[in-house]
């Protein structure tokens, strides 16, 4: 494709060329033709014809034409042989070096895009693991806790069963103690104040009477 252009370039410059080398041809013959025209006469001015300028002497002109053909000839040889050619092989290197730097280019902007994807999609893998992540310790934190919850309230029902049994112990120690101290009292009062000797059994079951009295 490039080669085409530059061939198009170069086939429009040479045109250009030749059609401007001709039309250059063209004027100066028209020149020559009306500087012919207000020449002085040689019949009547020898002496200063002989002493004006030679380009303008007629009888030049077709020297004049030849040469001037000739250099546009040479110029117009140069310019399609040697100046166009080379600037069409700049342009055509230029064009070159133009297409590939946009194939570089949409190459490089291929592989952004596809890294940009690759870089998405790993995040969204990233960002979906670490939301499983979070939930999953989020569950077996709150599984810990009920778990620690439950444990706690039976260590605490425990605990409390065992105090309050061991409460019960003592009141009923406390209590058997005191029956069995009021029992002795009591005989001992009987004994000192009516001289009756009371028997254990009788003592300690009124004490007792009292005392469920006292709770009643």
């Amino acid at each position: 494709m490039p080669n085409l252009l530059a061939k198009g370039r170069l086939a429009r410059w040479s045109g250009v060329a030749g059609a401007s080398l001709v039309t250059l041809t063209t004027m100066a013959g028209t020149v020559l033709a009306a500087a012919a025209e207000h020449a002085p006469d040689a019949a009547h001015g020898g002496e200063h014809a002989s002493g004006g300028l030679p380009q303008l002497n007629p009888a030049n002109f077709p020297t004049q034409i030849f040469w001037l053909a000739l250099t546009f000839g040479v110029l117009y040889y140069l310019l399609s042989k040697k100046a166009l050619p080379r600037v069409a092989e700049v342009l055509e290197a230029r064009q070159e070096r133009i297409s590939r730097d946009l194939a570089k280019a949409a190459q490089l902007k291929d592989e952004a895009e596809a890294v940009l994807a690759q870089v998405e999609a790993s995040l969204a893998g990233a960002r979906a693991e670490a939301l499983t992540l979070i939930g999953q310790a989020s569950a077996d934190i709150e599984a810990n806790n009920q778990a620690r919850q439950a444990a706690l309230s039976a260590d605490i029902a425990e605990r409390l069963r065992t105090a309050e049994a061991s409460i019960a112990a003592a009141k009923e120690q406390a209590l058997a103690n005191v029956r069995t101290a009021s029992a002795d009292i009591a005989r001992d009062i009987a004994g000192r104040l009516a001289g009756v000797d009371v028997d254990q059994a009788q003592a300690d079951a009124a004490v007792a009477a009292v005392i469920e009295e006292r709770r009643g």
